[in-house]
């Protein structure tokens, strides 16, 4: 009799059981839409297809968005040009060695770039150096008139005794022969131990030193260069001479700051195929510069144009380099507006087209609005 076994049937079961069961749906690749995030509710900022901008707001504030009125006025026109900042000729000055030496500290050791001086203060000393010949040669000079001036005072001695019977102009010739010598001999002994000293031309404080102990400097070598920060220049570059002759103004830009500046006069003569001018200003924002930064100058001329004057943080780039500002068109959508543009102080340009009176520019989070995507 044989025995029944009921495994084959169990598997049966089980392997129609795994066959009838629903099998996962797999998407192809880009259409797996399981696990993607859920859709924006359209309540943040957005670009919108236009191009304008969609800030609810809450963003605007958080993003410290600013306008201004567009109002059309009448603007001076102005030119920009490279500038230099320079000294005072006479609040300034170049301490420079008179003769060839070696380099001393003065009594108060040499000073430091920065340091406050006075006029007429002593810097550094110059001990003049000279060769082993021309030394010999003046120690030997110096010998020569020793021996001169003993043998003349000797004389005078001699004719002083004799007063009673020497003629008056003998001791009197003697005598000045004898001083003679004297200072002769002074002088060759000054130039063999004398220092020349190195003063301060004018109250200021140190530019630039070039001085150390014991340095050998040779002669009309610039050692220091002593500066009033308080009366401190610009020298712009005009390439155009015809801009010297209508200046009505001038501003210097710093960082966000506009700095005004008075116009002090041009140069007669081409420097580097450009005449100079220069400007001078407020002590204390020029007091912060440094001699030789570059600066950049904005120079307003007596010519007019009429535009619309806004920061120039206001003036942006779009994807095809256009100059573009953004306008509140209504409370939460900003549009883009293509514009021209002309600079006025550093800190505003005047657009001259591409705005109308009434427009709503974005002056403050412009560059914010223009990454909004």
């Amino acid at each position: 009799m044989k025995r029944f076994h009921p495994m084959p049937s169990l598997l049966a079961l089980l392997m129609a059981a795994a066959l009838s069961a629903p099998l996962p749906a797999l998407a192809g690749p880009g259409h797996d839409h399981g696990d993607a995030p859920p859709a924006p509710t359209g309540n943040g900022p957005s670009r919108q297809p236009d191009g304008s901008v969609f800030l609810p707001k809450p963003a605007q504030r958080q993003l410290g968005v600013r306008t201004l009125v567009a109002a059309t006025g009448q603007h001076a026109k102005a030119f920009e040009l490279a500038g230099t900042v320079v000294m005072d000729p006479n609040a300034g000055g170049k301490v420079q060695a008179m003769l060839a030496g070696r380099l001393e500290a003065g009594p108060k050791g040499l000073p430091g770039v920065g340091q406050a001086v006075r006029k007429g203060q002593v810097l550094a000393y110059v001990v003049p150096t000279a060769g082993a010949i021309e030394r010999s040669n003046q120690l030997a000079q110096q010998a020569e008139l020793r021996a001169a001036r003993d043998l003349a005072a000797r004389r005078v001695a001699r004719l002083t005794e004799l007063a009673d019977t020497v003629p008056r102009k003998d001791i009197e010739a003697a005598e000045s022969e004898l001083q003679s010598l004297t200072q002769r001999l002074g002088a060759v002994g000054a130039g063999l131990a004398t220092r020349d000293a190195l003063v301060a031309p004018v109250s200021g404080v140190i530019a630039s030193a070039n001085a150390v102990a014991g340095q050998v400097v040779d002669a009309r070598e610039l050692v220091f260069e002593v500066v009033d920060p308080s009366r401190l220049r610009i020298e712009a570059l005009a390439y155009d001479p015809a801009q010297a002759q209508s200046v009505a103004g001038a501003a210097l830009a710093l960082g966000g700051q506009r700095v005004p500046l008075r116009f002090v006069g041009a140069a007669r003569s081409l420097r580097d195929q450009a005449q100079p001018l220069q400007f001078a200003g407020d002590s204390s924002a020029l007091g912060a510069l440094a001699l030789g930064q570059p600066v950049r100058v904005f120079v307003q001329s007596t010519d007019k144009v009429e535009g619309v004057q806004v920061p120039a943080a206001a003036l942006l780039r779009n994807p095809a380099n256009q100059t573009i500002v953004w306008v509140k068109e209504s409370p939460e959508r900003f549009a883009p507006r293509v514009v021209t543009a002309v600079p006025l102080d550093g800190t505003s340009v005047a657009v001259t087209s591409g705005l109308q009176p009434g427009d709503r520019v974005a002056t403050q989070g412009a560059t914010l609005i223009n990454q909004v995507r």
